[in-house]
Parts: C-alpha cells; structure tokens; sequence
C-alpha cells in the first residue's frame, strides 16, 4: 500500500512538472520561429539562427530558475504540510507567460501579414496551454481523493432513508429532510448538512444527484461510480467556456486586430479561479465576476463587429448566468420576489 501511495505521488508531481514545462517551451519555440522569420524578410536580412537559439535558450533558462528557486521549494512547503498556493502559482508562472508570448506571435504577425499565410499552428499551443492547466487543475484534486462512491439512499423500516455518506458512514435521515451531525466529510468535517448539500458540487463533487434508492440487481456493476471519473469530466465542463473564448483569437479576421487583447486578457483572469477550492462560497461570484459578465460584452463586440465568430450559445449562457446570479443572489430579497413570502 505504501509503494502504491508514492507511485500515485510520483505520477502526480511528474504530470504537472511536464504540464509545467512543455506549454513554454512550444509556445517560446514557436515565437523564436516567427521572429526568425522576421529577420529574413528584413532589409537589409539579419542572422535569423542567432535569433531563434537565443529566445531558446531565454526559455530553457526561465524553466530551469523557476524549477529550481521557486517550484520545488514550493512543492517542498506542500509536502511537509504548509498550505501554499500551487494552483496560483502555476497560473503566474507558466500560464501568464504563454498567454503574453501569444499575444506578442500575433502582433508581429501582422508585420509579416503580407508575406506569410495564417499560422495555423497556433492551435496546438493555445491548446497545449489550456490541456495543461486542466490537467493540473484534476490532479490538484484527484490526488487527495480516496475514490469514494457515490451516495446511496436506502429505504428503512420506518419510512426514512439510510444515507451513506462517501466514506461510507451510514447515517439516516430526519423526518425534516436533514441529516445529523457527520464527521469526515469533505469540505468540512462535523456540521449539520442537508440532503441537497450532499448532491451539490459544494460539499461533494462526487454526488451530481441523488438516487432514491440503491439498485441491487443484476445489473448492480453498472452502477458503480467513482468520484475521480467525476472530476475529470467536471474538470473539462468547468473550463469550456474559457477554451471556447481562447478559441475565438484564433480567428483570422480576430487574430489581426486589437480584440486579441481583451480575449486573452480575460481569457487569463476567469483562469485565476482555479485558485478557488470546488467547494468555496467564493467560486460563484468569482466566475460571475471574472469569467461570465466580461466574457459576454466580448462576445458581443465580437459578433457585431466580425459576426458569427463565436457561438451565440455561449453568450446566450453567459446572460443567462449573469441574470440568475443577480435574481437569486439579491433579486430575491425583495419582498415582491419572495415567492415564500406570498406563500405565507
């Protein structure tokens, strides 16, 4: 059991080592290309090598210092159980400088415009960076996870419900819809929670719903469930939106103006939650803030001005999370719209 824990640790610190290093090394790369070729087409040409291994070498330096004096002394402090922020700093160190030398490939790009077709690689980086940051982000939370199963809902004698708990603490329901005190849950540990806070994403990103009750037939396999599938796939829906909008600069009419800027500007703040555990209070209003209400006057600038380069469905989202959060969040304090209120 122990070999298996530091083979588990050894994976996970190999994954996002490389999910570290490799973004920026492509995209510098890939930049060092674009600027030696800037350097052929100048007048008189200048010595395009000299160029190209000099930003490469830049950029096998900075990964070698960062690796060195800051991520695995910080990986170091992680370890012996001080709590320092890996997500922010992989965010600083690795995503902000790919975000930057991207925008910098598409302004020297519109120097060249005239002489070399759209960079279609450009995907592949772009790309790269996200599925990194994704990457680091599930195994941030994979790597602490035991695989516990979803919670199950079995029926009692008295008409009540056993809940047992992703630990597998078997507890039973109240008659008021509430379960006692529980330790050993994740996010917090002895606190009164309801049956709705154990399906929600804030106190267990294992329980999308809850079965009324536990199948125990045949097919009982096919019910098997574990929390770190549900991660990967919660992983990806949560940053869908921010690929999409990293995928609109991609767009030649896009990529050769200034609205580069803003869409990979907030492109890297909505990226900034990733500092936010899955199952803080800050979360909603940090993607509010960051990621829906600019994402939806970008889109909109975008569509009036170059037409369908984005999908209508992801503004239409982006409305429609901006509104939710103002109705339920402030709306509904009002006494007009206290629908319990009337009830009463």
């Amino acid at each position: 059991m122990r070999m298996g824990k530091i083979l588990k640790f050894a994976v996970c610190e190999v994954l996002q080592f490389v999910g570290l290093c490799v973004p920026l090394f492509i995209v510098m790369q890939r930049f060092a290309v674009i600027v030696a070729k800037v350097k052929d087409l100048a007048e008189p040409p200048g010595d395009s090598r000299t160029v190209y291994w000099l930003i490469v070498a830049v950029s096998v330096a900075y990964v070698t210092s960062i690796a060195l004096f800051i991520w695995l002394p910080l990986k170091y402090m992680v370890f012996q159980k001080k709590k320092r922020p890996v997500a922010l700093v992989y965010v600083i160190l690795s995503t902000l400088p790919c975000f930057a030398f991207l925008i910098a490939s598409s302004e020297v790009f519109i120097v060249i415009n005239n002489n070399i077709k759209h960079d279609m690689f450009k995907e592949v980086p772009v790309s790269l960076v996200l599925f990194s940051l994704i990457c680091m982000d599930m195994v941030e939370r994979i790597r602490y996870l035991p695989g516990a199963a979803v919670p199950t809902s079995v029926p009692s004698a008295a008409g009540q419900h056993n809940i047992r708990t992703p630990n597998g603490v078997g507890v039973r329901q109240e008659p008021n819809g509430t379960v006692p005190l529980v330790s050993g849950l994740p996010g917090n540990s002895r606190r009164p929670f309801s049956i709705s806070a154990l399906s929600s994403h804030s106190d267990s990103i294992a329980a999308y719903h809850m079965p009324p009750y536990a199948y125990t037939g045949p097919l009982r396999f096919l019910c098997a469930t574990d929390a770190r599938a549900d991660v990967l796939v919660d992983s990806f829906m949560f940053w869908m939106d921010t690929v999409e909008m990293v995928r609109c600069a991609g767009h030649p009419l896009v990529f050769y103006s200034g609205w580069v800027f803003p869409i990979y500007i907030f492109s890297y703040l909505s990226c900034l939650r990733v500092v936010v555990m899955p199952h803080s209070p800050l979360l909603s209003s940090l993607g509010v803030a960051l990621q829906d209400l600019p994402f939806f006057f970008v889109r909109a600038g975008l569509i009036a001005l170059f037409g369908f380069v984005s999908p209508v469905l992801y503004m239409m989202k982006n409305l429609l999370i901006c509104l939710a959060f103002i109705y339920f969040n402030f709306m509904t304090k009002l006494n007009f719209f206290n629908t319990e209120r009337m009830v009463l």
